[in-house]
This record gives C-alpha cells, structure tokens and sequence, in this order.
C-alpha cells in the first residue's frame, strides 16, 4: 500500500512539473509583446522597455521559469497586468463560483447518472433497457448551453422559478447564490450524467456475467440481491475513473456555461484575460486547473486501492 501510495504522489509530483514546463513555454512563444500591448501602440520605446524589465521579461527564459515555478510553489502566482490585483485572489473568487457549480453538477450526475446504468442493466434487452440507452444518446448528443437555454426558457422565462443568469455573492445571499447555479447546474449534468449511466450499464453488464455473481445466485440470492450486493462494487472501478475525468473536466469546461448564465467562474476569468492577454493571469488560471484535475485523478488512484483490494495487495 504504501509503494502505491508512493508511485502516484510521484506521479502526482512529475505530472505538475512537465504541465508547468508546457504552459509557461507555450505562453512565452506566443507572438507579440504584452508590455506592448498593455501600454498600446502609441508607447515609445523606452517606455515599452520599462515595463518589460518590470514584468520581468527582460531576463532569460530559464530564469523566468524558475522563478515562476518557485513563486508558485509560494503561492504567489503573480500580479494581474490588466487588473492589477493578485492572481491568487482573482482565481480564489473565481473559484467560489466554478467549484461549487462543479460540485452541483457532479452530484446531479451522479444521483441520475447511476441508478439509471443499474437499471438499464438489471432490465437488459427489455424495453425498460432501450428506452434508457435512447434517452441517454439524447442527453449525451444535446449540447450543454443550448440544454441550458432550455432550461432557462422553461423556468426563468415561462415559470419565472429561477433567475435567468447573474451571480449573487455567498456573502450577501446564500439562497440567491445558490439559486443561481441551479440552471447552469443542470446544464453541465445532462451530458455527465448520460456518459455515466452507459459507462455504469456496460459495466455492470460485464460483472453480471461473471462466475461469483452465479454462485451468489445459486446461494439463493434474487438477481436484484446479487447485483447490489456484489455487481456494483465491482462494477466501481471504472465508475471512478469516469467521475474523475468528468469533475476534472466540470472545473475546467465550464467556459461556455458561464458566459450563457453570466457566471462570474473561473472559466470567464480565462476567457477574460486570454482576450486582454493579462499572460501572468493565464499562466496562473491554466496551472490551477491542471492542479485541480491532478488531484482528483491522485484521488481517484487512492479510491482505486480502496475499492479493490488486489491493489493494495500486491502495492502496484
């Protein structure tokens, strides 16, 4: 257990390190000056100089890289060109609206996603299994924002239940805040949903055809006992990898939603600062969403030995 725990911090560690190494090569090869285009094309020379050496872009590449990383290691990701604030702050309140929305929409899925892929599979070949499978195709082919229109014509402007967009700070109303993820809440779990509730079916299907689950049938367990007590434990593991890659990609891929609910998240911050070319602010942003998707597969690794104990067993 304890190798395994050290090959995936290694892992972990290696990951962030070549992730770093590729966003800070890449923005620097982008074409243009920032101090030029901060300043405008009207900036003498001198003063374009001037800013260069205070942005530190005057000194070699390897140091820029080296610094950067050890600042971020700090906790210092830098100050915003555009917003002159710090770039930790501008993510930490950015991250107050895209973590909880991820969360949201990851339990959403998850409740839907899971007791529709066990159904499926305990009523396989029925009519009950055909109509989930189509419905889940529906849910996997509709595109998030236009579902979220959808929504938003339905509840916001017919029902008037829900706010239309906008974002309401925690500290100032709770409930508002909360309501306001709602819509775009669902909109990002549609297609998460779907994606799991055919990854848990085929899943399931597979482990229901194994020799235990007849042996526990044989024992007198009904078929309904048989898979949850033993089919869905087993059918976990490539559950898990799923809802890793999905949360991961619920905190990184929430740019368009947010821009459709005007959400102030962290994936409007990017776009933001990509179109102002604040690069300090991409750097930043971009390397917290590796962060944040690194960790949860290292997560996810840990549940692995959790869930199986062959894992743990044999320290792989």
């Amino acid at each position: 257990m304890t190798l395994y725990l050290l090959r995936r911090f290694a892992g972990f560690v290696v990951t962030m390190f070549v992730a770093a190494l590729v966003i800070f090569f890449l923005l620097d090869l982008l074409p243009g000056d920032p101090a030029r285009f901060i300043l405008g094309i009207n900036a003498t020379p001198e003063a374009v100089a001037a800013l260069r050496a205070q942005m530190g872009l005057d000194a070699p590449v390897h140091q820029r890289f080296i610094q950067w990383v050890l600042d971020m290691v700090r906790g210092d990701f830098g100050l915003s060109h555009t917003q002159g604030l710090p770039v930790a702050q501008l993510i930490a309140e950015r991250m107050a609206v895209t973590l909880p929305l991820s969360i949201f929409a990851m339990i959403v899925s998850v409740a839907v996603g899971l007791p529709v892929g066990i159904l499926a599979a305990m009523r396989r070949g029925k009519a009950t299994d055909t109509a989930l499978m189509i419905l889940v195709q529906i849910g996997v082919a509709i595109p998030n924002f236009w579902f979220g229109m959808l929504l938003t014509l339905l509840f916001s402007v017919t029902l008037h239940w829900l706010p239309t967009g906008g974002f309401v700070p925690w500290h100032e109303d709770p409930v508002a805040a909360l309501r306001s993820l709602i819509l775009p809440g669902l909109a990002l779990a549609l297609p998460q949903a779907s994606i799991l509730a055919r990854v848990m079916r085929t899943a399931l299907v597979d482990v229901t055809e194994q020799d235990f689950i007849r042996t526990a049938r044989a024992k007198g367990l009904t078929k309904a006992e048989a898979v949850w007590r033993h089919g869905v434990r087993n059918a976990m593991l490539p559950i898990l990898t799923i809802l890793g890659l999905q949360f991961a990609y619920l905190i990184a891929g929430t740019i368009i939603v947010e821009n459709v609910f005007y959400l102030p998240g962290l994936g409007r911050l990017i776009f933001t600062a990509i179109s102002e070319r604040d690069l300090v602010l991409v750097g930043g942003a971009t390397i917290v969403l590796v962060l944040a998707t690194t960790v949860t597969m290292l997560i996810v690794d840990l549940c692995y030995a959790l869930v199986d104990p062959r894992l743990r067993g044999r320290g792989a």
